[in-house]
C-alpha cells in the first residue's frame, strides 16, 4: 500500500524537482491523491485504480495512473480554466502468473521510451525524451 503522503522521490516535475501528494480518499479499489501545493480553482490530482475481470487462470487486473491537473488556459482573452490528463493502463494476466517478468519489462519499455533520450541510465523530466517529444508534437 502506498503511504498518506507521496514525496521523497516518488514525484518529480519537468524541472526534476520533487512534487508533493497527500491521499485523499482511499476505497477497495481507488485511492486519490491532491498535489499539496493545488489551489481551490486548480486541482492537481493522481488518481490510482484497480478492476479485476474473469475467473481462475482467466483473472486479469486492469490499472490504471492517473494524473489531471486543472490550469489557465493559454491564449484566452478572458480567463478561462481547462484540464490536462495523463495516464498509463497496465492490463495484465494475475490468475495464472509464475512471475511479473513480463510485465516489468514492458512497464521499464514505457518508461524509458517516456523519458530517455538514447542515453543509458538517464531519465529526462524536462519533456525532451524520445516519446514524450512524439506525444507533445503529435508525432509518430
Amino acid at each position: 500500500m502506498l503511504s498518506n503522503t507521496l514525496v521523497t522521490n516518488e514525484i518529480r516535475n519537468k524541472a526534476g524537482a520533487e512534487v508533493e501528494f497527500n491521499r485523499l480518499s482511499l476505497t477497495d479499489q481507488k485511492t486519490v491523491y491532491a498535489a499539496s501545493t493545488e489551489l481551490p480553482n486548480s486541482p492537481h490530482r493522481l488518481t490510482i485504480s484497480h478492476e479485476e475481470s474473469g475467473k481462475g487462470f482467466n483473472l486479469r487486473r486492469r490499472t490504471s495512473v492517473r494524473f489531471d491537473k486543472t490550469h489557465d488556459a493559454a491564449g484566452t482573452e478572458a480567463p478561462q480554466q481547462t484540464r490536462t490528463s495523463v495516464y498509463m493502463v497496465l492490463d495484465t494476466p494475475i490468475g495464472a502468473v509464475i512471475n511479473y517478468d513480463e510485465t516489468l519489462n514492458l512497464i521499464a519499455e514505457l518508461v524509458s521510451f517516456m523519458a530517455g533520450n538514447g542515453t543509458a541510465d538517464l531519465l529526462k523530466y524536462d519533456g525532451t525524451g524520445t516519446g514524450t517529444a512524439a506525444v507533445i508534437n503529435g508525432g509518430l
